[in-house]
C-alpha cells in the first residue's frame, strides 16, 4: 500500500507580514497532483490543518476545496487534529464527510477505531491519534498522571488491543501529533510542555508498521518506521535550512517500509544574513539571496541610519531586521531579548525569583511554578476552543 504522508499545513498562517494563502493553495494543488501521479492508495495528514482554533474564512474555504479535490480523486484520506486545531470544529460533519472517503479523526475516544483499507495483500488499519492535551484527556484514558507519555501510551494500548483482534498479517499505521524524543524543533511550533516535559520516547509507538508524525516542522526520520513529514511551507526563519517535502511511503506485504521524500513547491527561498550593514550591501557572495525572503541581523556597534530602506534596495524581500551589536557577551549593553533567547518561561521565572530574593526556587517551588504554567496553557487552550 502506498501512502502520502503530510502534516502541519497551518492554513491561515502568514509568514511575518506575507500572506501565505496563495502558497498554501499551490501546495494543495500540488498534493492532489502528486497523489494522482504517484497512484497513492491513501493520504495521511497528521494534524495542524489550521493555524488556530477559529481559522479565517479564506482558510476554511481552502480546506473545503482540498476535501473536494481529494474526494473527486477517489483517494481515501485520513486526517487528525493537531494542537493548533479545534478538534471539535475540525470534526464537524466527520460522519458525513467519511462517506466521501475523507476520514477525520478528532475524538480521543476513537483512538482504537481504525480506518481499514485493503490492497492485494490484505488489510491495512490506520489509527488516528489526534493531539492529546494531557490535562483534558486524562479522564478518558484513566491515567493518574497527566503527561504526554502517559496519555499516548494509553492510546497506543487501545491501538494494540484492537490490532490483536484483526486477521493475522493486518498491517498498521498510526497518525499522531506529538513531540517525540530525537526530533529537532524550530521556532514556529507552539510549546506543548507539560510538567516540564514536552517529548515522548519513540518506543511508545512500538508494535505498528508505520508512524506518521506531525507537530515538528522539519522533515525527519527518527527510525525507519517513525517519521515526521514536516510542514509543507516555512513559517519561521529557523526553517531556512529545511527542505520542504512529503513522504511517499510504501508498505509491502509483510509491513516493511520504504520511503521517498517528494519536494513541495516553496514560493521563495529563505536567507538569514548576518554582518554590518555595509558588508551586507557590498558582499558579492550574497547575490544569490537577493530574491529570497531575508532576515538580516546587523552587528554594527552603532545602529546605522535607515537600515531597512537601505537593505531593501539590495534585498527587496527583507522581512525581519535584528540588531545584535558585537559586544562582550556579559556586558551591560547586551539586550534583554538576547539574554532571554532560548530560555523557557519556567527558566525565566526561576531567574526572576533568584534575582529578587538572592536564591533560586527549591524543588517544591519549581513544581509550583511548573503547575502554574501548565494551568495557564491549558486554560488558554480551553478558551481558544470555546470561542
Amino acid at each position: 500500500m502506498r501512502l502520502l504522508h503530510t502534516s502541519d499545513w497551518h492554513l491561515g498562517r502568514s509568514f511575518h507580514r506575507v500572506d501565505m494563502l496563495g502558497a498554501q493553495a499551490a501546495f494543495v494543488a500540488h498534493l492532489v497532483t502528486t497523489a494522482r501521479e504517484h497512484a497513492v492508495d491513501a493520504v495521511v495528514v497528521s494534524g495542524d490543518v489550521y493555524d488556530r482554533a477559529v481559522p479565517p474564512l479564506a482558510a476554511v474555504e481552502l480546506f473545503d476545496d482540498a476535501l473536494h479535490r481529494l474526494a473527486d480523486l477517489g483517494v481515501p484520506t485520513v486526517m487528525i487534529s493537531g494542537n493548533h486545531d479545534s478538534a471539535r470544529r475540525l470534526g464537524v460533519g466527520a460522519g458525513l464527510i467519511g462517506r466521501a472517503g475523507i476520514h477525520l479523526r478528532t475524538e480521543p475516544s476513537a483512538c482504537g477505531t481504525p480506518v481499514v483499507l485493503a490492497d492485494a495483500f490484505g488489510d491495512v488499519a490506520l489509527y488516528g491519534l489526534p493531539y492529546l492535551e494531557p490535562a483534558l484527556v486524562k479522564g478518558e484514558f484513566e491515567v493518574t498522571k497527566a503527561g504526554h507519555e502517559s496519555v499516548l501510551a494509553a492510546a497506543m494500548e487501545r491501538v494494540r488491543a484492537d490490532l490483536a483482534t484483526r486477521p493475522p498479517g493486518t498491517r498498521s499505521v498510526v497518525l499522531a501529533h506529538a513531540f517525540v524524543t530525537g526530533g529537532e524543533a524550530s521556532d514556529s511550533e507552539r510549546d506543548i510542555t507539560v510538567g516540564g516535559v514536552a517529548a515522548v520516547p519513540a518506543g511508545v509507538f512500538d508494535g505498528v508498521d508505520y508512524v506518521a508524525l506531525g507537530h515538528l516542522h522539519g522533515c525527519q526520520t527518527l527510525t525507519e518506521r517513525v517519521r515526521y513529514s514536516g510542514s509543507p511551507l516555512p513559517y519561521s526563519f529557523s526553517e531556512a535550512h529545511h527542505r520542504k517535502t512529503m513522504w511517499l511511503v510504501d508498505l509491502d506485504a509483510g509491513g516493511s517500509v520504504t520511503a521517498e521524500r517528494l519536494d513541495c513547491p516553496v514560493p521563495r527561498a529563505l536567507a538569514r544574513l548576518r554582518g554590518t550593514l555595509d558588508d551586507l550591501l557590498a558582499d558579492p557572495a550574497l547575490t544569490p539571496h537577493e530574491e529570497a525572503w531575508v532576515e538580516a541581523t546587523l552587528t554594527d556597534a552603532v545602529r546605522p541610519a535607515d537600515p531597512m530602506a537601505r537593505l531593501t534596495g539590495r534585498f527587496p524581500h527583507t522581512l525581519s531586521l535584528v540588531f545584535d551589536p558585537e559586544r562582550a557577551p556579559d556586558g551591560p549593553e547586551v539586550s534583554y531579548a538576547t539574554r532571554l533567547a532560548g530560555r523557557s518561561d519556567q527558566e525565566i521565572a526561576e531567574d526572576f525569583v533568584a534575582h529578587v530574593r538572592g536564591a533560586g526556587p527549591d524543588a517544591r517551588e519549581q513544581g509550583v511554578l511548573r503547575d502554574a504554567f501548565d494551568a495557564v496553557r491549558v486554560d488558554d487552550t480551553e478558551r481558544e476552543v470555546a470561542r
